[in-house]
């Protein structure tokens, strides 16, 4: 017989003292980690299941061995329990939930100011020169919405934002100028020459006139696209009675340009269908992997799609079971539901807390109805998921399935490949290692252009993947231009100088293999800092170029005294260790280049004088061309920029030398 697990009696009498009522309950292991977030219509039958049942060797009697605490929370209805539960998902990261993650806030299409009341333009000054705020701006735009702006989205990537905006300036012509610009032009720019831009800028559009295409462009992205062309169409007919051929004419051609997008639209789609909002939800387990494909239609136009690859699916069917079977003790008699149901109800459960519910979902799973309530009830708009359409959204179904498989085709294969790369590094370094997912590597580089803001970078590669949420860039200081041995000794010694002594105390770990880009001279540096800090100095490794510089025939150089190795053109483990350092690379040249940047347009310098901000930044930079010829000039040609003072100047000029 299977011995049952011995609980302890605190955690059990706490079990039994639950009420019977609607809450969500978390398991805790020893180290304090979240081992899982669920709910229940009745905590007291739900909880106890799990403690009174011999799981036996089923991942959840794995998990039930774990738990030594727990935490509950009642509330007031089912729907309540399953929006707590999600939250608290996102946001526990639970050891046996499934889990979406998502690093990225979705992009969106942005107009600048309020709606105009009535087809009003915004109050302008009679007479004065066009100011930013009276035309509206159209942008891309993501992060937190502000109600002084008008947002349209989420759009899937930022690609679509990009798509749109070129849509409406091909149309519409609305400007894409930002402020300072705007308010600093004196002739139209290029855009206005190409006809995408109606210049307001310099006047070659009026408030009012700008204001109908600002609305129309509204229309546009919301889907009342025959509104707009019936509208535009009798502002046509009055400009021709009126004699006004010119206008009458670009009216005209804003129809034309408009009646060519919508049709490219319907060949694209298979027709325009009285869908204005939907998203398509798509799913595809295979291979112990699972992928959500999220297509978007906004305004009648479908914005393409984007993946999601859930984590700790393995565990979904077990949890599901056993609710079921509790489920099932109340008369309720469920039906077991697929993996693929169950990830696709954990997408919507855990997506639309943070994200507009549209009004229609199209999905290739059937979708809970308590679940679809319990976030109407939440988001206080109705909508309906569908499963098994017809016509236009089936088309639209059948295309997110297939870019489901595809994608999900597509990290399998990537996942396969990193993970015989890691495992052929190890094996050339002997690397002992039980699980090769541990394999933690950090790996080192410097940039500068002639000896200018220096810049070096360390990367991460850890659970077979670039771990770009660790990369970190360090600001080098206080070392003759063009070190790079002084460069590497300090960003090392500002990387491991902490991370040592916690190591030494069991709070850190140390990575597996350190890397940096170079030979002899850089590993003798890493070697010196390794050992003032007392660290192994087998953790150092140096990428050393291959004769001529040539791609693959990198050597590895030991700081431990081990003879130099060549991996193999062709070897897995080469493949990693050049990912690896042209990642190194490509940060710390990016982050060289915006730095170096920022000290040639005195961006920063500038703002930093007291009573410089972005206006009369632009304005000196103009006036000047750059931050060496503003130190160049004297106060007194400091103060002929217009809204600089002669004490201004004078602060400016000290600032400067």
């Amino acid at each position: 017989m299977t011995k049952v697990h011995e609980f302890d009696p605190q955690l059990l009498s706490e079990v039994a003292a639950l009420p019977a009522l609607p809450g969500v309950y978390r398991y805790f292991d020893s180290d304090g980690a979240v081992l899982y977030v669920g709910k229940a219509r009745n905590l007291k039958k739900r909880v106890a299941n799990y403690f009174q049942k011999n799981h036996g060797g089923t991942r959840i009697g794995h998990m039930v061995t774990r738990i030594v605490r727990m935490e509950t929370t009642v509330v007031r209805s089912e729907a309540e329990a399953l929006l707590l539960e999600n939250n608290l998902i996102k946001t526990l990261n639970p050891r046996f939930n499934i889990l979406f993650r998502d690093d990225k806030s979705y992009p969106y299409l942005k107009l600048t100011g309020t709606r105009a009341q009535d087809g009003a333009p915004p109050p302008g000054v009679a007479g004065a020169a066009p100011s930013a705020p009276v035309f509206a701006r159209v942008a891309y735009y993501r992060g937190a919405v502000e109600k002084k702006h008008r947002y349209f989205g989420p759009y899937p990537s930022a690609w679509a934002v990009k798509e749109s905006i070129l849509l409406l300036q091909k149309v519409f012509r609305l400007r894409t100028c930002e402020d300072t610009v705007f308010n600093n032009r004196t002739r139209p720019c290029l855009l206005y020459q190409i006809k995408r831009c109606s210049a307001p800028c310099v006047g070659h559009i009026t408030p009012a006139q700008y204001t109908e295409d600002v609305t129309n462009a509204e229309r546009f992205l919301q889907g009342e696209t025959q509104e707009i062309l019936s509208a535009l169409e009798k502002q046509m007919l009055r400009y021709a009675e009126k004699l006004e051929f010119e206008q009458a004419a670009e009216v005209r051609n804003q129809m034309s340009a408009l009646s060519k997008v919508l049709h490219q639209q319907s060949m694209e789609i298979g027709g325009m269908g009285i869908d204005k909002d939907v998203d398509i939800l798509a799913v595809k387990v295979q291979g112990g992997k699972a992928c959500v494909n999220l297509a978007m239609v906004r305004g009648g136009r479908h914005l393409g799609d984007r993946p999601y690859f859930p984590t700790h699916i393995e565990n979904a069917v077990d949890v599901a079971e056993l609710d079921a079977e509790i489920d099932a003790d109340e008369s309720l008699a469920p039906k077991a539901k697929t993996l693929e149901a169950l990830v696709l109800e954990a997408f919507i459960a855990q997506h639309y807390i943070d994200v507009p519910v549209p009004p229609t979902l199209v999905c290739s799973e059937p979708v809970d109805k308590a679940l679809i309530a319990a976030l109407v009830a939440q988001s206080g708009v109705r909508f309906a998921a569908i499963h098994q359409p017809r016509e236009q959204r089936r088309l639209w179904l059948d295309m997110a399935q297939k870019n489901a498989e595809l994608q999900l085709a597509r990290l399998l294969a990537e996942q396969g490949s990193q993970q015989a790369r890691t495992r052929a590094l190890a094996e050339a370094l002997d690397l002992k290692l039980e699980d090769l997912t541990a394999l933690r590597i950090e790996c080192f580089d410097i940039s500068h252009t002639a000896g200018e803001a220096t810049q070096a970078s360390c990367v991460v590669f850890a659970e077979h993947k670039m771990q770009s949420a660790e990369y970190r860039r360090y600001n080098i200081e206080g070392i003759t231009p063009g070190d790079d041995y002084a460069a590497m000794r300090q960003v090392l010694t500002r990387r491991y100088s902490k991370l040592a002594e916690a190591a030494r105390n069991n709070d850190a770990r140390l990575p597996d293999l350190v890397l940096v880009d170079g030979g002899k001279g850089q590993v003798s540096m890493a070697r010196e800092v390794f050992t003032e800090l007392g660290l192994d100095l087998g953790l150092i490794a140096g990428v050393e170029k291959g004769e001529g510089r040539k791609v693959g025939l990198e050597e590895l150089v030991f700081a431990d005294g081990r003879e130099k190795i060549y991996l193999g053109r062709d070897s897995a483990a080469l493949m990693l260790i050049a990912q690896i350092r042209d990642e190194a690379h490509r940060f710390a040249i990016t982050g060289m280049r915006a730095k170096r940047a920022s000290v040639r347009t005195g961006s920063s310098r500038l703002e930093d004088i007291d009573g410089i901000g972005p206006k009369r930044r632009a304005s000196l930079l103009q006036r000047f061309g750059g931050l060496r010829a503003i130190a160049s000039a004297s106060a007194e040609d400091i103060a002929t920029v217009d809204g600089i003072s002669r004490e201004l100047a004078e602060e400016i000029y000290r600032a400067l030398h």
